[in-house]
């Protein structure tokens, strides 16, 4: 069972539409998926035809209640032969206040314990989250394996992205557990220039970490969410379909991968040294194209002082080939003051070449 959150604290990038009719396009390939509805506003339950108003019981009764973990296959809803939905609802908000008595590693298992039971009755598990990062979005990324970031074609929503990965970065060193992250091009309108440069920055910032499917504005997506129906049930031929399909094809392929891919021995991982120095810097993380872009994660650090400077100790372990990587100082992206090398296009970027 792949168990993928679908993430980003920036509302209206298309979570709940990747969610949803991700969803229907895998349950058209006949493969079984559940969809887990963690954001309060419900919009996953509505745009999969359920009111929340009239189902007896929701995520929150097995999140908030003890036992509760054990019972999740009591609340879920069939939508069709091939995809259920445990629905959520407004006092999904009140969770945290609920459990804040509880220790956090305790907190953040709820919803890990609670799929466990079903993990042989689905081939994926695919969570929408709310646009924030608290104990909720907590709870979906300590039970994925993997996480989808829809990413808005537009140069703020790029710097927000940033941002989200290094708070990833942040929980994964925090609850000890790895997550594999691809970044989604989402409301894309090729027919502006603006559009069309802004993906070009997105596929040269995030590299092999970005899918090559990009789903693309489309009015028939807003439609079939009104009617309760994913995209490929509702026009099958519109673009919204087509991208979603294509989506769904590809982390199909990326799971074969995964399974499958074995590296050969010429491809053992090398010990790789670098050094960030600075006087004023609280905090450095780095992050490359060989840790997903997540700060610090598969990461050694080391603090030291050299003259009164303080020297960020960075050791890796990589395969021969060619990483781009930047450094999170305090918060702040930057290249590599002592690797950065000039682009035709006159902005720096830092190469790590592995032999």
């Amino acid at each position: 069972m792949r168990v993928i959150a679908i993430v980003n604290q920036k509302g209206g990038c298309g979570k709940t539409t990747t969610t949803v009719n991700l969803a229907g396009c895998l349950a058209d390939d006949e493969q079984r998926v559940l969809v887990v509805d963690l954001d309060p506003q419900a919009h996953s339950t509505l745009a999969l035809g359920i009111d929340p108003e009239e189902v007896d019981e929701n995520l929150y009764d097995v999140l908030a209640e003890p036992g509760g973990e054990n019972r999740l296959d009591e609340i879920l809803v069939d939508v069709d032969e091939w995809l259920d939905v445990a629905p959520a609802a407004i006092v999904l908000s009140a969770l945290e206040q609920r459990l804040a008595s509880e220790p956090l590693e305790t907190r953040t298992e709820r919803l890990r314990a609670a799929l466990a039971p079903v993990s042989e009755a689905y081939d994926y598990v695919l969570i929408d989250c709310p646009p924030s990062v608290g104990l909720l979005t907590f709870n979906a990324l300590r039970a994925a394996g993997e996480v989808i970031v829809p990413l808005e074609t537009s140069e703020f929503a790029i710097h927000g992205v940033e941002k989200l990965l290094e708070t990833i970065g942040l929980l994964v060193e925090r609850i000890g557990h790895d997550l594999t992250v691809r970044v989604l091009p989402t409301l894309y309108d090729g027919r502006t220039r603006y559009a069309r440069e802004t993906l070009a920055r997105v596929r040269e910032r995030f590299k092999d970490v970005c899918f090559d499917t990009v789903i693309r504005s489309n009015v028939k997506l807003r439609e079939a969410a009104a009617k309760g129906r994913p995209i490929s049930r509702y026009a099958r031929s519109a673009n919204g379909a087509i991208d979603y399909g294509a989506l769904a094809i590809e982390i199909e392929a990326l799971g074969l991968l995964m399974n499958d891919e074995l590296p050969s021995l010429d491809e053992a991982p090398r010990e790789v040294v670098v050094r960030f120095r600075d006087e004023r810097a609280n905090d450095v993380r780095i992050a490359g194209d060989f840790n997903g872009w997540i700060p610090d994660k598969g990461v050694r650090s080391l603090i030291e002082s050299d003259s009164g400077t303080r020297v960020w100790t960075k050791i890796l372990q990589l395969p021969p080939g060619e990483y781009e990587y930047r450094y999170v100082v305090d918060g702040e992206w930057v290249e590599d003051p002592e690797n950065a090398q000039p682009e035709p296009t006159g902005a720096p970027r830092s190469v790590l070449v592995v032999r």
